[in-house]
């Protein structure tokens, strides 16, 4: 077992005269934003890994979502027929034709999905093209920023266990690439790193790096990776820090990369597991089921432009170096600056360059957490939002594939659907307001024709409300009934009927957090059009239950505009249908926020058998594996313990630090150097351990233990203390 360290001349003596160039992926300087618009298409119109007939699945696709919105929006214009209906009215049914375009897309895209799982077909890079033992080497990258160090080497020493029983050992290598900024998770993931290394003998390659510049984040951390060790490998597979992917999955991904060498990548559907709150719970049923149904409909049309998700996929080395560099956006933060959400636009670069990217949904064995409560998925969405919004500056860009494009657009829509929401919600009250306060005169005076009728036609507002309600709620329904005719993973399940009494749980949960989610995302948009950046922040995993004063704090105000619109359909009770659901949700916004960020509340629905995926009922090899060794190694750890005083405490641990810090370097990151100098004058002046570490801040801990002559004088520093409190020991006894 060797550490990074040790194992870069041995990477690049395997590349041979394959390392990479010097500016590959990732460097933001590798593609100048202005080269985006300026490069020529160079991406053949069909791949030879493209499933035959794609340009009439897309026409069905995308031409029925059309022909779908153009008369959901016919009908809408009969709803506020009048002569004459006014500008307000012309504004909603242009808001009503974009939002009803949206749903339209996800609902073909669903009747396709249901279509694709009744035939239950293997995608067709999984088909054993005759050589089944792999030729060429992956890594496995898991970088990591501030978590939990148990949790992340649990994980990878299940994955480490499932690679070695899938035969597929010398094929791997598995790298912990870390971002961290906390000196005590820091030190933390050392001793895991040194305590899997004495605990694991043969298998795949683990090895850790920390870098002590994290620039470019994610990005970078992967970019530093191919520059360093690329050339190495014919592919990498990027995990994310609560991944879990089992061994036979990775060997028949990797297979499939060598089988067709025009794929630079192939995503799977992560399957979240392990949820404990009821939206954890919630998010992991919806996934398992529903989620399979989008993503077999997305993978039948969009063929080899498929998307990226960010983990979970495996990618081929060369051709991401070569093309998936990212631009720095010109302007300030948000919109400017480095790229938050990467994934979409490196696929998008990569299909520019003439590589297939395809989506795998049916292929089991690849895993994921999701947020434990919804105030944790608000702050993820927040940073999310700010990256998709930034695809606007992309989409000009020269030579992307329209399906890319496409990609672009939707990650937009994902956010900026909200606020248009809000903004039809708001117009259509006031439309109703106008209408019902100030009366209607079907015959005005003067000479007429015809009656005067009213502008908004009540009987067929309610069609239009039922029909957008069943486009919502039928693909859940078909995602149900798909997942049933599996009967071996129904019975894993618990049956019909819990999957059937799950589904109508998820439906109406989700209902109704959907009007708070949408007034969460309009303030994301808003907060960004103002100019606010989200910043990169350690997402939470595992909180089990959310205060009520937090939730009280956070959402209020989504309370008191359901209050508000109360109000407003005592005036006008018309408006009761639409508006019921979205105040509904928003007057429980925070008891929904306290409830389904419950623990107690989502294992009192296991226990009854609801809202359980197979995963859970019978976890996978590699599952139970990951959870057993979480358990030991938290059982193990100290996770609140000094990174300092740990340190001091184990000369393995203190050795391993030291031969993983860096070779010395000149000055230049005034930061880090400022804070090293003020933190080595305040070791200076104190004479016990206990004394400096009660005086220093984060980032001057963080750099001392950066810096090889200041680790050792802390350590001098805790011996000297341990010293001269074992003399005062002897002579105590002594004394007596």
């Amino acid at each position: 077992m060797v550490g990074i360290s040790e194992f870069a001349g041995r990477a690049r003596r395997r590349g041979g005269d394959r390392v990479l160039p010097a500016m590959p992926l990732g460097c933001p300087m590798a593609m100048p934003v202005q080269s985006l618009g300026r490069a020529e298409p160079r991406a053949p119109a069909r791949l030879p890994s493209s499933p035959p007939g794609i340009a009439w699945r897309r026409l069905l696709v995308l031409g029925g979502a059309t022909m779908l919105g153009i008369g959901a929006t016919i009908e809408m214009s009969k709803v506020l027929d009048g002569p004459g209906p006014g500008m307000p009215a012309i504004i909603l049914l242009m808001l009503f034709a974009m939002l009803f375009a949206w749903i339209g897309l996800a609902f073909i895209n669903a009747i396709i999905g249901f279509a694709v799982l009744l035939r239950g077909r293997t995608h067709h890079l999984l088909e054993a093209g005759g050589r089944l033992a792999l030729t060429t080497r992956t890594a496995l990258l898991m970088p990591i920023h501030n978590e939990q160090a148990a949790a992340v080497f649990g994980a990878i020493e299940a994955m480490h266990g499932s690679l070695v029983e899938a035969g597929a050992a010398a094929s791997f290598d598995i790298f912990v690439l870390s971002d961290t900024t906390d000196p005590d998770a820091w030190i933390a993931e050392e001793a895991q790193f040194l305590a899997i290394r004495h605990r694991i003998a043969g298998g795949p390659p683990i090895h850790y790096r920390r870098r002590h510049d994290n620039a470019e984040r994610k990005v970078g951390n992967i970019a530093e990776w191919i520059t360093r060790f690329g050339g190495a490998y014919a592919h990498f597979v990027v995990l994310d820090a609560d991944s879990v992917m089992e061994g036979r999955t990775l060997v028949r991904l990797a297979g499939a990369m060598e089988r067709h060498p025009d794929v630079g990548m192939i995503q799977t559907l992560p399957i979240s597991v392990d949820g404990e709150t009821l939206l954890a719970r919630m998010q992991q049923f919806a996934g398992r089921i529903h989620g399979a149904l989008i993503a077999a409909g997305n993978a039948w049309w969009q063929g080899a432009e498929g998307n990226y998700y960010g983990h979970n996929a495996i990618i081929r080395t060369a051709a991401f170096a070569a093309s998936a560099g990212l631009p720095h956006l010109p302007g300030a933060k948000p919109f400017g600056g480095q790229i938050l959400s990467h994934d979409f636009i490196e696929a998008a670069l990569l299909r520019r360059a003439g590589w297939a990217v395809h989506t795998i949904p049916l292929l089991s064995g690849s895993h994921e957490q999701g947020p434990p409560n919804m105030i944790d998925s608000a702050i993820r969405d927040r940073r999310w939002c700010q990256g998709n919004l930034q695809h606007a500056a992309i989409l000009p860009a020269a030579g992307l594939h329209p399906i890319s494009r496409l990609h672009l657009l939707t990650g937009i829509g994902a956010y900026l659907t909200a606020p248009l929401w809000l903004a039809f919600l708001i117009g259509g009250i006031v439309l109703s307001l106008k209408a019902h306060l100030a009366g209607h005169v079907y015959f005005p005076t003067g000479h007429a024709l015809f009656p005067h009728w009213p502008v908004v036609d009540p009987v067929r507002a309610k069609w239009m409300f039922v029909a957008t309600m069943m486009m919502l709620i039928v693909p859940k329904l078909l995602a149900a009934a798909a997942f049933l005719r599996n009967t071996s993973e129904s019975r894993r399940a618990g049956g019909a009927g819990t999957v059937l009494a799950g589904t109508v749980i998820e439906i109406i949960v989700s209902g109704l957090i959907a009007p708070v989610s949408m007034l969460t995302h309009a303030r994301h948009v808003a907060s960004i059009l103002a100019g606010r950046d989200a910043g990169w922040s350690a997402q939470c995993r595992d909180r089990r239950h959310v205060a009520w004063r937090d939730a009280i704090r956070l959402y209020a105000w989504h309370t008191l505009l359901g209050v508000a619109l109360c109000f407003v359909i005592l005036i006008a009770p018309s408006l009761a249908l639409w508006m019921s659901p979205v105040i509904l949700g928003l007057l429980l916004a925070i008891p929904l926020v306290v409830v389904t960020g419950s623990a107690r509340v989502g294992q009192a629905l296991a226990r009854a058998g609801l809202l359980v995926i197979p995963e859970e009922a019978s976890p996978p090899r590699v599952l139970q594996r990951a959870a057993t060794c979480r358990a030991r190694l938290r059982s193990l750890d100290a996770p609140d313990a000094d990174g300092i005083i740990r340190l001091a405490a184990d000369r393995t641990l203190l050795a391993l630090h030291l031969a993983l810090l860096p070779a010395a370097r000149r000055a230049g990151h005034a930061r880090q150097d400022l804070k090293r100098a003020t933190g080595r004058t305040k070791v200076a002046a104190v004479d016990a351990l206990t004394d400096a570490l009660a005086i220093l801040d984060r980032e001057e801990k963080l750099a001392l233990l950066g810096d090889a002559g200041s680790v050792a004088a802390l350590v001098a520093l805790a011996d000297g203390t341990k010293a001269r409190r074992d003399d005062r020991s002897a002579d105590a006894v002594a004394a007596q």
